[in-house]
């Protein structure tokens, strides 16, 4: 395991909460009244990030691509010296030539897009954002035009999707991604947490969806396939790709955000938003599991829990 000094310091800044889509499950809903931050107070925040030795630096929102100064934004990082300057996104405003070509050359190493499904048909109905696919795919085809290919995705699993996973991974393999997350929704807040029921699978039922999307990956050896906030117990065999597994062995995470500041998100997380129960004890794999969402507890209880015998 890599020690606390070789880990790469990343620093993760939610610009704003306003977004150009309304995702039903957005963690973020209920913040989208929020005033914006200044361009100084961002950039502020970088210089600070930068002087305390960060090196990673992704922008997320919200959707970042719907501010005028986002250009400035990712120059400004670049010339503050940070090696990596990655951007989340749902990939609207790439539909834009103009736009895609300018945010290149303003500096952008890494784009990670959203993509929730493999048709126009389930990933609107996600983002509640009529042709929301159409200009995600068009601003891809954009970035490829100009030769620019550092491209990963995330995609959030929820009751709408799960049982597409396959279909979805196959699909954005052959878009040429091979960083790419299927990511447990978090109904911590936001979305998730008001709509329930609606939207968050047992995870007894997605865990199959999920390991054949895995697969693809695996199979076709690609460079990062992973699923992100899913208990080990379901996932045995494929430990090497889950997300939070890799990220505590080399990143050490910060999130700043217009209303809060978390400076040690992969501790905080376990202590905060994740949860194991009595159920997991003797698991062989408890001490690197961080359970599942305290609120998938609280709402269905921990029976789906396999805790793996040790030997």
């Amino acid at each position: 395991m890599k020690d606390h000094v070789n880990k790469i310091k990343k620093t993760v800044i939610i610009i704003d909460y306003r977004c150009n889509n309304r995702c039903r499950f957005c963690i973020d809903e209920d913040k989208r009244h929020l005033p914006a931050r200044t361009t100084q107070q961002i950039f502020s925040e970088m210089a600070d990030a930068r002087a305390r030795g960060r090196t990673y630096l992704e922008l997320i929102g919200g959707e970042l691509t719907i501010r005028p100064d986002i250009f400035y934004l990712i120059k400004s990082a670049k010339d503050l010296g940070f090696r990596t300057v990655a951007m989340a996104t749902n990939g609207r405003m790439f539909s834009y030539e103009d736009f895609a070509e300018k945010i290149i050359r303003s500096g952008l190493d890494h784009v990670i897009f959203s993509i929730h499904g493999h048709n126009g048909r389930l990933h609107d109905s996600l983002t509640q954002s009529e042709n929301s696919f159409r200009e995600l795919m068009k601003g891809l085809k954009n970035l490829r035009k100009i030769g620019f290919d550092n491209i990963g995705s995330n995609t959030t699993i929820v009751k709408q999707n799960y049982k597409s996973l396959f279909s979805i991974g196959k699909f954005i393999y052959g878009l040429g991604i091979r960083n790419a997350e299927f990511i447990f929704v978090d109904p911590t807040y936001g979305g998730a947490h008001k709509h329930f029921k609606e939207m968050v699978p047992r995870i007894s039922e997605a865990s199959p969806y999920i390991r054949k999307c895995l697969k693809i990956g695996k199979d076709k050896a690609a460079k990062h396939w992973v699923a992100r906030y899913v208990p080990l117990c379901y996932f045995t065999d494929y430990l090497n790709q889950i997300s939070e597994l890799s990220e505590v062995r080399n990143f050490e995470s910060e999130h700043l955000a217009p209303d809060f500041k978390n400076y040690n998100v992969e501790v905080s997380r376990i202590q905060i938003g994740r949860q194991k129960t009595a159920r997991c004890s003797g698991c062989r794999y408890y001490a690197k599991c961080e359970g599942i969402w305290r609120e998938y507890i609280r709402q269905y209880g921990d029976k789906e829990l396999n805790p793996v015998l040790r030997g």
